[in-house]
């Protein structure tokens, strides 16, 4: 879908950035999660008891991955030899190209927990959809989960989106490293433009990291 950057000029319309109207609905990129409401979550995911959900979460965020390429995932993706994996890949659907990402203890035994559940193989989908047409959860119900999520945490579903928990973790290693080529590795972004547009750096910034190496 066509997007147009828009700001009002009385008489005519002209572009101004980090604005979108999208289909006649102002737009824009959506927010990262912060630490304690990724917990906040999360916690209330482990009191629901949800395994799927709580599954899903976390492997949203430790894999950074776009909602189209994480409700594809299968079991032989993250898992092998009856073990989830601490590190796994995959090919993305929208590049064609490979990209990697770690599981964490705490998501490697969610992950395992959901897999003895539904007594899933190697083939599965590791994500199933509670509709009996689908195989597999869409994407547009993943989005449908986690707008429930944050609004579970008193944030506005219109704010966050999928994105919300693919930029989470690129965010915070950002904020710790200022490594922007190990964050556009971990995107799987082909070009490091594109990173530093998803994550909103400043011209500031980047002067800011810059002056701290010294050659």
């Amino acid at each position: 879908m066509m997007t147009l950057e828009l700001t009002y000029v009385p008489g005519q319309m002209r572009p101004r950035r980090g604005r979108r109207i999208t289909a006649g609905k102002l737009t824009g990129q959506k927010p990262a999660l912060k630490m304690n409401e990724v917990w906040a979550i999360r916690f209330r995911l482990q009191l629901a008891r949800d395994i799927r959900e709580l599954a899903l979460f976390n492997l949203a965020i430790d894999s950074k991955l776009r909602g189209c390429d994480l409700v594809r995932l299968k079991v032989e993706d993250v898992a092998a030899a009856g073990e989830v994996k601490a590190r796994a890949g995959i090919i993305q659907k929208k590049t064609g190209r490979p990209v990697h990402f770690e599981i964490t203890e705490q998501t490697r035994a969610s992950v395992a927990a959901l897999i003895q559940k539904h007594d899933l193989s190697g083939p599965d989908f590791l994500f199933h959809s509670r509709l009996a047409s689908s195989l597999r959860l869409s994407t547009r119900q993943y989005a449908r989960l986690v707008q429930g999520w944050v609004k579970s945490i008193g944030l506005n579903p219109a704010t966050y989106g999928t994105h919300s928990l693919r930029r989470t973790k690129a965010a915070l290693i950002y904020r710790k490293t200022g490594n922007l080529r190990a964050v556009q590795l971990l995107l799987g972004h082909t070009k490091l433009e594109s990173t530093v547009r998803y994550l909103g750096v400043e011209v500031d910034d980047a002067l800011t990291i810059s002056e701290q190496v010294d050659l």
